[in-house]
């Protein structure tokens, strides 16, 4: 499995647990490093020294980078280690890149385990302080910026930064209405679940950490993704899985149904509930294993299998109590929540007029590849999906005009920014990518008619990669008019999904060792400019929070820098020109001031 893909923005989940004893936590400690986990990392090393785009060398540079990458990733808040820690630390720092290239990864562990111990002491004095009295009307700061302020010197150092951090904590909710007795009990839940949280780190999470801070060393979007984490990864790009359809949620140590997915086999079978709590899980023959207090991604890992397999869950009903066992059949999941939508509004109510407009929201740029290969006549695809929606529009009557949402979009498969531009363009080139060698090769829509009605393509800061290429092109033929954010993200490379047993590179070794998602080419608009760094320029800005924040690629350690070639050879479809644009610029403005 190898594939383009133009990497989608990060997202954080959040889980609440109960009040449990801190002490006892950290009970089960860390073990070392396997000898697989140094077989994958020399191969990791190999791969990105040959194939990134730098072709960079793992050298004493890099080992001074990873150290400081390693460190950030674990600590960015500087909120648990002391200066003492460090020092210790720095005693291995002009190794590690002799270390990583050889499989050794002892460091990694060491420096985990040591931020475990670390996390369960600054867990006591975070339960200490919200229990205290504090002063609100002490005017005090603190660093909310990463790596913004020095490692504290000793205990007391990083004693009062948890004082502070437990004391801004409380402020929030206070401000946000709550009373101080509900306060305390929500900041105890949370600072348990963060220690529950890394209490039970696994030995790949670990690995994927350092070996993703090795590679952030050469650029923001190379990774390492353990076999875990490519799973998501192909669920995500495939908007399909083989399980129940039941998304879940942990409380308290407990597994719960946060909700039941519409088609699944869970809501044909229609004994499981929302808010019935999973006390057990097991295959088709052997015992049921307990998950109670096990981690959320462990427990969905047990549930999920292969398509018309057999899964046993034990459920204590929402109503009832009742302790039941339902045996479920697994089928494919397919995610339609994360799949293009489309729509037609009336905007009579806004404009005056009875125009039709025509809005689709494109969340990422998917594509199945396996199940293109396989030839399926279903596979999921996001030029599909828009296609599919535009001709809905043609059937029931026709647009006055077309919105292409992309806000929150970070990207995805670059086929697939080639197709959907070809649905709005017809035939000409549509990006450019220079390839290792400085060798540029042009990818064209080829693809004879396009949707022709007038379009306005919707971005913001968080608008990336594949977005760009997508809102780029569309803006060098003057075929629509770009509105949002001041600027999309600016990321202007391309990933290659490798696995890192792939035949090409380790051929007798057939273990799953996840994949490495490495920086290989950089692309280019029509025009000749890159997308890196700084985006595509909205032709009329609206006001928006995202562009007073470091959201963008310039802000991003390690960013290649901006550049760019000879334009590709295309001619405007002069949908739009200068003078449009300003009209409706200027009329946007004034009634931005006059609200």
């Amino acid at each position: 499995m190898k594939f383009s893909y133009l990497s989608k923005a990060a997202c954080a989940i959040g889980i609440t647990t109960g009040l449990l004893v801190v002490t006892t936590i950290f009970a089960q400690q860390l073990s070392g490093p396997s000898d697989d986990d140094g077989t994958t990392a020399k191969y990791v090393c190999r791969m990105v020294a040959k194939h990134h785009i730098n072709h960079g060398e793992i050298d004493d540079a890099i080992a001074v980078k990873l150290f400081d990458a390693y460190l950030a990733n674990l600590d960015p808040q500087r909120l648990y280690f002391v200066a003492s820690d460090i020092d210790e630390f720095a005693k291995s720092k002009m190794q590690l890149d002799d270390q990583v290239r050889e499989g050794n990864v002892k460091f990694a562990y060491n420096v985990y385990s040591r931020f475990m111990k670390r996390v369960e002491e600054r867990m006591a004095l975070a339960h200490r302080f919200v229990d205290a009295d504090h002063d609100f009307t002490k005017e005090e700061e603190i660093a909310t910026e990463p790596g913004k302020q020095p490692w504290p010197a000793d205990l007391t150092e990083v004693t009062d930064r948890w004082r502070k951090r437990v004391k801004f904590d409380i402020l929030n909710l206070r401000l946000d209405g709550q009373e101080m007795p509900k306060i305390r009990d929500r900041l105890h839940k949370r600072y348990n679940t963060l220690a529950k949280t890394i209490s039970a780190t696994e030995g790949n999470e670990v690995l994927e950490t350092y070996l993703s801070s090795l590679t952030h060393c050469f650029d923001p979007h190379s990774s390492y993704m353990s076999p875990e984490t490519l799973e998501e990864f192909q669920i995500a790009m495939q908007l399909s899985l083989d399980g129940i359809g039941a998304a879940l949620r942990s409380e308290d140590g407990n597994t719960f149904v946060a909700d039941i997915v519409q088609g699944g086999a869970a809501e044909k079978d229609g004994r499981l509930k929302v808010g019935d709590k999973i006390l057990a899980v097991g295959q088709e023959t052997g015992d049921l294993v307990d998950i109670v207090e096990m981690k959320l991604n462990k427990v969905v890992r047990q549930i999920r299998g292969k398509r018309g397999s057999k899964v046993r869950l034990q459920v204590s009903k929402a109503d009832t109590n009742e302790s039941v066992t339902y045996e479920l059949v697994r089928q494919k999941i397919e995610l339609k929540e994360a799949a293009v939508k489309g729509e037609i509004i009336n905007a009579k109510t806004r404009t005056g007029r009875d125009s039709r407009i025509g809005v689709i929201n494109i969340p990422s740029f998917y594509r199945d590849f396996n199940g293109a290969e396989q030839g399926l006549d279903d596979f999921k695809s996001t030029a599909r999906d828009v296609q599919a929606v535009l001709t809905d529009f043609r059937n029931k009557g026709g647009v006055d005009g077309i919105v292409v949402d992309l806000r929150m979009n970070g990207g995805g498969a670059l086929s697939e920014a080639i197709e959907v531009t070809g649905l709005f363009i017809d035939e000409g080139p549509v990006v450019q990518v220079k390839e290792p060698g400085s060798r540029v090769k042009t990818y064209s829509d080829e693809v004879r008619g396009a949707f022709n009605e007038p379009m306005i393509v919707l971005c913001n800061r968080l608008s990336a990669s594949a977005s760009e290429i997508f809102a780029g092109a569309i803006k060098d033929y003057r075929r629509g008019i770009v509105v949002g954010d001041a600027t999309t993200h600016g990321k202007g490379t391309v990933q290659n999904v490798i696995p890192v047993n792939a035949p090409m590179f380790q051929f007798f070794d057939r273990k799953d060792r996840g994949a490495l998602k490495l920086t290989i080419n950089q692309f280019y608009r029509v025009n000749g400019d890159s997308t890196q760094k700084q985006g595509v320029k909205s032709d009329i800005v609206l006001p928006s929070l995202l562009d007073h924040m470091d959201l963008g690629e310039s802000a991003m350690e390690n960013a290649l820098p901006f550049d760019r070639i000879q334009a590709a050879n295309h001619e405007s479809l002069a949908y739009v020109n200068q003078d449009v644009i300003t009209s409706l610029s200027q009329r946007s403005q004034k009634r931005v001031v006059d609200n």
